[in-house]
């Protein structure tokens, strides 16, 4: 088992197991959902950003979870916390999501807490450098990340953290990656969803952007349409080739039939 002070890697996730259903705590008390809204428009499309293009286009080699403002329950009697985004690896969905027990991100069933958390900063009094820092240490989240487009708290707008023994220490530099998998976080100018903005983004190893689903629908389209002008230009090169072909043998014939005419054998 990793260490306190060691990240924890995805070839080690073998080694962490959920508790037994028999040890499972009532959650009879618990109020899983409180029916608040998300912050503002631009936080929901990113919270769904983040999300949906891992379930588009990432492809790792374990089953992985990730969650958009969802509760996370690290304690039977100790208020939930609620990330913006989570991301758990080797770890699977239930197949029926409606019991209670399946609705939220509790650390006993899934057998760990989530390897990244991110918050995005809203406004001035969410506390994610401080308390939320101190809270997400105490559930000993991996590594989590603060981005703040509006520079409310700081006038870095990434900054990120890696759990080490008991506390959530700043990653030195601007590598934002999840170790062991070459996912990286990274900011991106773009459009999405027919927005402009600089938006938060995963990449891999190779510094290519994990695509939403509509960006590898139209990657899709432009290979498809690439192929099809690249067929019709083989076939246009094999049409002209064809008609060379034929207007050479339509020389040769009267060049022969010339020869015929003044009496010569061309054969």
């Amino acid at each position: 088992m990793p260490s306190p002070s060691e990240p924890i890697l995805p070839s080690e996730l073998d080694l962490l197991k959920p508790l037994p259903p028999e040890l499972w705590p009532n959650i009879d008390h618990i109020r899983t959902e409180d029916g608040a809204p998300v912050d503002n428009v631009f936080s929901e499309k990113q919270m769904r950003l983040l999300t949906e293009s891992l379930y588009s286009s990432w492809k790792p080699a374990w089953p992985f979870v990730a969650f958009a403002n969802v509760g996370m329950f690290y304690g039977v009697d100790i208020p939930p916390l609620v990330p913006d985004v989570l991301l758990s690896l080797n770890v699977r969905l239930p197949e029926d999501l409606r019991p209670k027990l399946n609705r939220s991100y509790f650390v006993w069933k899934y057998g760990k807490p989530p390897e990244v958390v991110i918050e995005i900063v809203s406004n001035k009094v969410g506390r994610e450098d401080t308390e939320k820092l101190r809270l997400y240490a105490e559930a000993r989240v991996s590594t989590y990340f603060i981005y703040d487009p509006d520079h409310f708290l700081s006038e870095t707008p990434l900054r990120g953290y890696q759990l080490l023994r008991n506390e959530l220490v700043p990653i030195d530099g601007d590598c934002f990656e999840l170790p062991g998998t070459g996912l990286r976080l990274t900011l991106w100018r773009g459009r999405y969803e027919d927005i402009d903005a600089t938006w938060l983004r995963w990449i891999d190893a190779q510094e290519n952007l994990i695509a939403t689903g509509a960006e590898k629908a139209e990657s899709e389209k432009q290979r498809a349409d690439l192929e099809s002008q690249r067929a019709e230009a083989q076939s246009q090169r094999a049409e002209a080739e064809s008609q060379r072909a034929e207007v050479a043998q339509q020389e040769n014939e009267r060049l022969m039939n010339l020869l015929r005419k003044q009496g010569i054998d061309p054969s």
